[in-house]
């Protein structure tokens, strides 16, 4: 009888665990990691000595330099021309790294919360100023910032590496960003 109800035991504390570890791979939830010196690396140094990209004609472009360098490998196809931005809303900090002309676009989205980011992939196949996601499988990911806590009109330095399974490609998002929280 007892050793029947170890067996339960552990069988039950079996399941809990399990259902915890899926919950968490389907949130896709990682810790970031803090790298104070980032400001100082030769990358995002360079980003200061270049003009912000224009997207479209007659584009008004929030920062005067250059916001991103991340590069995005889908095969034989990379595309480096990426912005980012940053809000804050409510307890959660959104950074958005993407290359949205209004009519389409594509990146990322990274919430961040308590220490804790989770990657969104922005669906390319929008409307006009739509946004959406797509579903993916992500197979590695990273995130570096620059501190833990951050507020309006802080500086933000990051670099990200993140590879992820989008229906029967792979896509590879990798570089450095800074911008300043709205």
């Amino acid at each position: 009888m007892i050793k029947a109800l170890y067996v339960m035991s552990a069988l039950l504390a079996w399941i809990v665990l399990s259902c915890k570890k899926e919950k968490n791979r389907e949130g896709n939830f990682g810790k970031f990691l803090i790298d104070k010196g980032l400001a100082q690396n030769d990358t995002i140094k360079l980003l200061s000595k270049f003009p912000e990209l224009k997207l479209f004609p007659g584009e008004k472009p929030v920062s005067k330099t250059r916001s991103a360098y991340v590069i995005q490998n889908l095969g034989i196809h990379a595309m480096d021309n990426y912005k980012c931005n940053a809000v804050i809303k409510n307890d959660t900090l959104q950074i958005w790294i993407n290359n949205s002309n209004s009519y389409f676009g594509n990146g990322v989205l990274i919430n961040i919360v308590d220490g804790h980011f989770v990657i969104k992939d922005i669906d390319p196949k929008t409307l006009h100023s739509e946004i959406k996601f797509i579903k993916t499988k992500p197979l590695h990911q990273k995130l570096v910032l620059n501190k833990a806590d951050f507020l309006a009109n802080d500086s933000i330095y990051g670099f990200i590496d993140y590879k992820t399974k989008v229906d029967s490609f792979t896509k590879d998002f990798r570089g450095y960003f800074k911008t300043v929280i709205q």
